[in-house]
């Protein structure tokens, strides 16, 4: 997970978008998960910023983005060797370690409580704006999605200006361009701040790599374990409802749905099924369809903007397929099921 995809680095906007975080101000910045709203994370007003920006419960504790995995010692103390072992694997890339917090990290950061995120993003623009920022103190920025709170996270640029927007008329005080983001779903987020790891959130990085890396189990975090982005019950979710359907119910319920409702419906599903219900349908009951991808990687990096298309439709309603329910696709399902909720 160490390696980047090729992108050209307008080093003169890194150096801009450096300067408005020194000086306490928001960045949308592209990694390689989704795009982030960042602050820098010694900066109480700044951080605090970032949740008045997006609507954020002032106790949803957010991530610490760093340049390397040095950084973690400036960040958290009591550093098992798993943290380690996971960070030299997987750092740079889509992975979130929780660690007990040093002093240095403020409370604003960690929603009042003892532990701290760290992810080291491999997306090349977000990592030359980590080692452009960092200096010796290895400061980190926090960078929750840079979007309206639980809605659908933005893995465009586009999907930002849309939704925060810039100053004046937004809320933000620079979008960094990076292009798509890679993965298109959130860091894989471990808890090691309990003696044994657990997961968090899912991710890209799975729970069989996990497992395979530091040779033990890795269930997933009980009730006890520290409140963490995207585990509440409702979130992703588009303005427009959206159902989920399991593939043997998905047909019979879309038509069921338009024999009894007007307006039209927006679609995501394999392509045999949507061609069953296109044979059924006159064209102006369908919004939009859209083909899901058999491959996880590419249904993962691409759900989110088909999530905001579908929003975007003017659909009455919005039903999805259900993916399979393989270990393999957790991250994918976990997204989709919050945003059924």
């Amino acid at each position: 997970m160490t390696e980047t995809p090729n992108f050209d680095i307008d080093f003169d906007a890194v150096e801009r978008a450096a300067r408005i975080l020194e000086e306490g101000g928001l960045v949308a910045i592209p990694t390689e998960t989704v795009y982030g709203l960042a602050a820098d994370a010694d900066n109480a007003d700044a951080v605090l910023a970032t949740y008045k920006a997006k609507g954020r419960p002032a106790d949803h504790p957010l991530i610490v983005h760093v340049a390397d995995a040095d950084a973690i010692d400036f960040w958290a103390e009591g550093v098992p060797e798993a943290a380690r072992t996971l960070a030299r694997l997987y750092w740079p890339g889509p992975l979130t370690i929780v660690l007990k917090k040093k002093p240095r990290c403020g409370l604003w950061v960690t929603g009042g409580q003892d532990t701290v995120a760290l992810r080291c993003p491999s997306h090349p623009v977000a990592h030359a704006l980590l080692e452009r920022f960092s200096g010796p103190t290895k400061k980190g920025l926090t960078a929750p999605s840079a979007n309206t709170f639980g809605r659908i996270s933005p893995s465009t640029a586009g999907h930002v200006a849309q939704d925060l927007g810039v100053k004046p008329e937004g809320k933000l005080d620079m979008i960094l361009e990076g292009g798509p983001c890679e993965f298109g779903i959130e860091s894989t987020m471990v808890n090691l701040s309990s003696g044994r790891p657990e997961v968090l959130r899912h991710g890209v990085i799975t729970r069989a790599m996990l497992e395979e890396t530091l040779g033990v189990p890795v269930p997933d975090a009980g009730k006890d374990a520290p409140r963490a982005s995207g585990r509440l019950k409702s979130h992703y979710a588009p303005k427009t409802k959206l159902e989920l359907a399991q593939p043997d119910a998905y047909v019979e319920t879309v038509f069921r749905w338009t024999a009894e409702n007007a307006g039209p419906v927006a679609l995501m599903a394999p392509a045999a099924t949507l061609a069953r219900i296109r044979e059924a349908l006159t064209p102006e009951r369908i919004a939009l369809a859209i083909e899901a991808s058999p491959d996880v990687l590419h249904y993962g990096a691409e759900l989110y903007d088909h999530l905001h298309a579908l929003d975007d439709a003017r659909a009455t309603r919005i039903f999805v397929e259900a993916p399979p329910a393989t270990p393999e696709w957790a991250a994918v399902n976990d997204r989709l099921g919050r945003a059924a909720a």
